[in-house]
C-alpha cells in the first residue's frame, strides 16, 4: 500500500480534492468524484468501483476501520493513501461526521445497456428532478424497497453531486443506476415490454387499483411542472396518490416511497426476510 503524508492545504492533491467537491466540470473533466466516510466508501467499492485516491486522517478513523478500507481497497486493485493531519482534513470534509476518510473513485458509465434487470422487473423513472436531496432521498426508498433500477431522464444535477451521495447514505451505489433522455428510456421499456405508469393527477386512477405486479416503470417529474406530454402520451396508465388536505402535491421522494411499496406489496405478502426498523 503506497503511502504519503501531506499537511499543507496548497498541495495539488489537496486542491484537486477541493475542486472535486465542487466543480462538476472538474469531475467531469478528470473522471473522478468524491465519497466521504466509511460506509458510503464501501458500499461504492462493493458496487465495482474503483478508488484513485484515498485521503485518511488516522487521528479520527479507527485502526480497525482504517484495515478494513485498506483491505477493501487492496482486494479492488489498491490504490495510492494520503494521510494528513485533522486540522487539514477539517478544511478538505465536505460534511461533519465522515470518520476521518475521504477518497477519490473513477467515474464509470451509467447507460441503459449497463442495466440487467430480473423477470417483470420494477423500476422507478424520475425526469428532470433538480435537486440531489430528493434524489439522493428516492435513492435510499428505493434500496429499502429492492427496486431493480433507477433510471434518471435528461438530468438536471451531476449523479456524482457530493449531495446526492450524502442525502443516498451511499444507496447511490447499491441501486442499480442509468441516466438517458425520455425518448430513449420509452424505447427502452417498451422494447422490455415494462408497463409505463406515470405519477399525476390529471385522468389518473388511484395507485392501489392499478395492476404492479408485471414488469413495471413508475414515472416521476418534478413538483413544479410535473411530467412532461412525452411521457402523458407514453404512459399505459395514468395513477395518483389520494390528497385529502388543501394542498395538490407532495415531496417527489415522498410520493415515489408510496408509489414503490404499494408495488412491493402487491407482488408479495411475505417480508420474513425484511429488516426490522
Amino acid at each position: 500500500m503506497r503511502t504519503e503524508s501531506i499537511t499543507s492545504a496548497q498541495n495539488p492533491k489537496i486542491r484537486t480534492l477541493l475542486e472535486l467537491q465542487e466543480k462538476s466540470k472538474a469531475r467531469r473533466r478528470e473522471g473522478l468524484f468524491v465519497v466521504e466516510g466509511r460506509r458510503e466508501l464501501l458500499h461504492c467499492i462493493g458496487a465495482g468501483y474503483i478508488p484513485h485516491t484515498v485521503f485518511v486522517c488516522r487521528d479520527i478513523l479507527p485502526e480497525d476501520d482504517f484495515r478494513n478500507i485498506a483491505d477493501a481497497v487492496e482486494k479492488c486493485g489498491g490504490c495510492g493513501f494520503v494521510e494528513i493531519p485533522v486540522q487539514l482534513y477539517d478544511k478538505v470534509a465536505y460534511r461533519g461526521g465522515t470518520e476521518g476518510i475521504i477518497a477519490e473513485m473513477q467515474c464509470r458509465s451509467m447507460s441503459l445497456n449497463s442495466l440487467n434487470l430480473r423477470e417483470n422487473p420494477l423500476v422507478v423513472v424520475l425526469e428532470s428532478v433538480e435537486k440531489p436531496g430528493n434524489l439522493g432521498a428516492v435513492l435510499r426508498s428505493a434500496d429499502a424497497a429492492g427496486i431493480d433500477a433507477v433510471i434518471v431522464c435528461d438530468p438536471l444535477t451531476d449523479m456524482y453531486n457530493p449531495n446526492l451521495i450524502r442525502s443516498s447514505i451511499g444507496a447511490i451505489f447499491t441501486v442499480p443506476v442509468a441516466t438517458a433522455s425520455s425518448e430513449d428510456t420509452i424505447r427502452w421499456l417498451k422494447d422490455r415490454k415494462i408497463k409505463i405508469f406515470t405519477a399525476q393527477l390529471q385522468d389518473s386512477e388511484w395507485y392501489y387499483d392499478t395492476d404492479m405486479k408485471g414488469g413495471t416503470a413508475i414515472v416521476m417529474g418534478t413538483e413544479a411542472t410535473g411530467l412532461t406530454d412525452v411521457w402523458r402520451k407514453a404512459a399505459d396508465a395514468h395513477i395518483k396518490i389520494p390528497m385529502l388536505g388543501r394542498l395538490d402535491s407532495l415531496n417527489v421522494s415522498v410520493s415515489a416511497a408510496i408509489l414503490m411499496y404499494e408495488a412491493v406489496r402487491q407482488r408479495s405478502t411475505d417480508t420474513s426476510g425484511a429488516k426490522m426498523l
